[in-house]
């Protein structure tokens, strides 16, 4: 084991981000998983990481980098979210890219978590819901969409509560939102179908559920376009990447999904005093259906989030 002391240094990420690093070495430790450097800080980092400039698709970046109709910037920031989305206008893009969602290499996927679709990937509330969400309990195991390398993995003050953004070989980003806790660091490797968290209700968060949301170059993109989250696969090995899915003002307002569909027959009634507990139903899904928040469902049926809801079970909404 070699020891080494008093180093400082300065990394330079490509796509134009620079970090600084002033702080002493004191060891070094050889792992399976590579050189391990520890940081007098009781930090540590592989030394591949040092110098990694978040390119996983070598093919894919090397496009960016010599077509001219692709002038997307880009970065390995493990302390903000998505770096470049204001920046990154994808809605103006002249040509379409064909991605590879899974390969020889990486062949293997994961439905995040196996739950009801409450909300899709829609304008609401006057705002973009750039995401699905996912009707979970807390403390349910939340699973990485496909492998790749964790970018950001903490707290996150802009609504998100705690959030895990994983990059991966396929040149997607994937972000899940709102976890009760976080099970990876930044810079870790992960394969589709690992647990990265505990689904929660953190942040900007009306109940328990897993937000979720696919990015290319830091710009959303429908997570429906990818997986068919019925049947629990993907819609196809490719991806086609063009304008049309960026161009959110032309995608409908009123986009549903088979989740908030076909749990049960029947509709909602918005001015309903009671709802009877149908298949698929949660606290989550009748505050979005009937507006009333889920602390206030719980104060009035003197319940708790977690409680279990049973088919038939009445439930007073006001």
């Amino acid at each position: 084991m070699k020891a080494l002391f008093f180093l400082s240094f300065v990394i330079t990420l490509s796509f134009g981000f620079s970090q600084t690093v002033c702080n002493k070495v004191l060891d070094t430790i050889q792992t399976e998983e590579g050189t391990m450097i520890i940081y007098a800080n009781r930090t540590w980092e592989y030394l591949e990481d040092i110098d990694f400039d978040g390119v996983l698709n070598d093919d894919l970046y090397q496009t960016i980098a010599t077509d001219t109709n692709y002038q997307f910037k880009h970065c390995w920031n493990s302390d903000q979210t998505f770096v470049f989305s204001s920046e990154n206008d994808l809605e103006n893009m002249k040509d379409t890219l064909w991605l590879c969602v899974t390969d020889s290499n990486y062949n293997k996927f994961a439905i995040p978590f196996d739950g009801l679709i409450t909300s899709t990937f829609k304008w609401r509330k006057g705002r973009y819901h750039k995401g699905i969400d996912i009707d979970l309990q807390t403390g349910d195991t939340v699973v990485a969409a496909f492998a790749g390398k964790v970018r950001y993995a903490q707290y996150n003050d802009h609504g998100f509560g705690n959030v895990v953004i994983i990059r991966h070989y396929n040149g997607l980003e994937t972000a899940y939102a709102h976890l009760d806790k976080i099970s990876v660091v930044p810079n870790q490797l992960v394969q589709a179908g690992e647990m990265i968290g505990k689904g929660g209700n953190t942040g900007k968060s009306t109940g328990s559920h897993l937000h979720f949301e696919v990015r290319f170059f830091d710009c959303a993109l429908d997570p429906e376009e990818i997986f068919d989250f019925k049947n629990k696969k993907l819609k196809g090995e490719n991806l086609f990447v063009h304008k049309h899915l960026f161009n959110y003002k032309a995608i409908s307002q009123t986009k549903t999904s088979y989740a908030s569909t076909s749990s049960a027959p029947g509709t909602y009634d918005k001015s309903a005093r009671t709802h009877k507990i149908r298949s698929g139903d949660s606290l989550y899904k009748l505050s979005l259906m009937y507006g009333v928040s889920v602390s206030e469902l719980c104060r009035i049926n003197k319940i708790k989030e977690n409680s279990i809801l049973s088919l038939g079970q009445v439930i007073i909404l006001r």
